[in-house]
């Protein structure tokens, strides 16, 4: 009973991290239907600048969050802006490797500043340092306020595109783009904002990462990016509930496998998640599938 309520915690806080990331995946597909490879680097671009933050800046673990979040949304704009949008009426094979050319330019723009090794966020103290004891089990006060934050931003975001002005273009550029904009709604704009959205959750999911494993290094976001795409699909792409599934789902399996003995093979067990779900239900466990005339 221990074990599987370690293990479930561990679950948690780990699909936390991959929800966050996996809905920035979903949103920007629902929205263009481009599968944004370079977004698990912004998450790395995220953890770097939480870590510069707290290290360089003094900050506290709130004012990390804020300043990554701000930042990724930035530049979550600017590679719209400079790298996506002129291919809006290219072929998806164009988009899809200019995302690859994007993601290896963040990883290794970051590797000629801060080099190739690792870097270890500070050790956290006072509250967030602290643990407390729950069924026999050693829980730390981070992973909890790792679980509660992600809750918060999947509440604020689901506010957002189920209530706000820009959440209903959001949802209306994704049904249909060109009557979107025969209706008034600025489609640009409306890209970029949902790219600032799933960019600024990708930062916080960065430092969350580096709150609860201390160790980042700028090839980290192509394996967790990697992984949160696996949830993606895994939930159905472009569905925020099939996002919100898959990376529990990934999470899980992840913790799973490293608490049984078998840490070698959690990558392997995750990928195998993906073939498997490629195999039975190709849309996903919430999507649907579609004919598309060619």
């Amino acid at each position: 009973m221990e074990v599987f309520l370690q293990q479930l915690i561990n679950g948690l806080s780990l699909g936390s991290i991959y929800a966050l990331v996996a809905l920035g995946y979903t949103m920007v597909y629902g929205i263009i239907q481009l599968i944004n490879f370079a977004h698990g680097d912004v998450l790395m671009i995220g953890a770097f600048v939480g870590w510069f933050a707290l290290t360089g800046l003094h900050a506290n673990v709130p004012e990390a969050f804020i300043l990554a979040m701000g930042s990724c949304a930035v530049l979550g704009v600017v590679i719209e802006r400079v790298a996506y949008k002129p291919l809006r009426n290219s072929t998806r094979i164009a988009a899809l490797i200019t995302a690859i050319g994007v993601s290896l330019l963040l990883e290794y723009t970051m590797m000629f500043f801060m080099g190739a090794g690792a870097r270890g966020y500070p050790t956290l103290t006072g509250f967030l340092g602290g643990s407390f004891t729950l069924g026999g089990v050693i829980v730390t006060n981070i992973r909890v306020v790792v679980i509660g934050v992600a809750v918060v931003l999947m509440i604020i975001l689901q506010f957002i595109v189920q209530r706000t002005r820009v959440g209903k273009a959001m949802r209306a550029v994704s049904q249909d783009a060109d009557a979107a904009r025969l209706m008034g709604i600025n489609v640009d704009n409306t890209i970029s904002v949902t790219f600032a959205i799933g960019s600024a959750l990708a930062g916080a999911a960065g430092v969350m990462m580096g709150l609860v494993y201390t160790s980042i290094n700028p090839l980290m976001g192509m394996t967790l990016g990697m992984k949160a795409f696996v949830a993606a699909v895994f939930g159905g792409i472009g569905l925020i509930p099939g996002a919100l599934l898959g990376a529990y789902a990934v999470g899980f399996i992840e913790t799973i496998v490293n608490g049984v003995g078998f840490s070698t093979f959690k990558d392997a067990a995750v990928y195998l998640l993906l073939i498997l779900i490629l195999i039975v239900k190709p849309a996903g466990l919430l999507g649907k599938n579609t004919k598309e005339k060619v």
